[in-house]
């Protein structure tokens, strides 16, 4: 299914830009067809490889471009309650997002895991203190003040590969699908909403979906913002 696509509202240069259907052919390398499925373990080799390839600028160009269109909508108001990752090497950079949402008047989480057998983490309130490091080198918050992740109005969620359903191709720990589980029993509140961060050289015709995913709800890339229908 080909996603709803939302017009970017912002005041910038973006204004009203409207996204290429992600099964489209155009304007997307990663559309070019897909003529085998590919084990889930090469194909984010290849997806990390395809990410490491963009250029300084053209990584910096693209988060400019990110910024901008979540800065056209509506989703940053005052007094929410927003979760975001700490990005780590050539991950789309938050920190232009977190400083947005903290100067609109939000209220900014960020993941802290608490158990790696288990893969368990929660979302603790960033208070602008130095963050520790974790095993997998993530910086992260202290436990001062954590929110239940259902809680939360939207978590921007980092990934490596998505299609056109919104499926999300993770780095594989779990630590987001096991932290979202409760989102595949629900009929129709479906807070907090989930919005993949990507450059648009991670998209992908289609991803096989297992039963433990927990797909998106809108995808940002460069080339603007697309809306899942469910």
């Amino acid at each position: 299914m080909v996603p709803l696509v939302a017009p970017v509202e912002s005041n910038g240069s973006y204004r009203h830009l409207r996204v290429t259907p992600l099964d489209s052919s155009s304007g997307n390398p990663a559309a070019s067809g897909n003529p085998a499925p590919l084990a889930r373990a090469a194909l984010r080799q290849q997806l990390r490889r395809r990410r490491a390839q963009l250029t300084a600028a053209q990584r910096a160009a693209a988060i400019r471009a990110i910024t901008s269109h979540v800065a056209g909508t509506r989703w940053l108001r005052g007094a929410r309650r927003i979760g975001l990752y700490v990005s780590v090497g050539s991950e789309v950079d938050t920190a232009p997002l977190r400083t947005l949402a903290l100067r609109r008047g939000c209220r900014v989480y960020l993941p802290r895991i608490v158990d790696y057998q288990r893969r368990r983490m929660v979302f603790a309130r960033e208070h602008g203190a130095p963050m520790s490091i974790n095993r997998h080198g993530i910086p992260e918050p202290d436990e001062r003040e954590t929110w239940p992740v259902r809680a939360l109005s939207m978590v921007f969620v980092p990934l490596l590969g998505v299609d056109g359903r919104g499926t999300r191709l993770g780095s594989g720990a779990g630590y987001y699908d096991r932290l979202f589980a409760f989102r595949r029993h629900r009929q129709s509140w479906h807070r907090p909403m989930l919005v993949g961060l990507a450059y648009s050289c991670q998209q992908v015709p289609t991803l096989e979906r297992d039963s433990h995913d927990v797909p998106l709800d809108a995808l940002v890339t460069e080339q603007g913002i697309s809306v899942f229908s469910r």
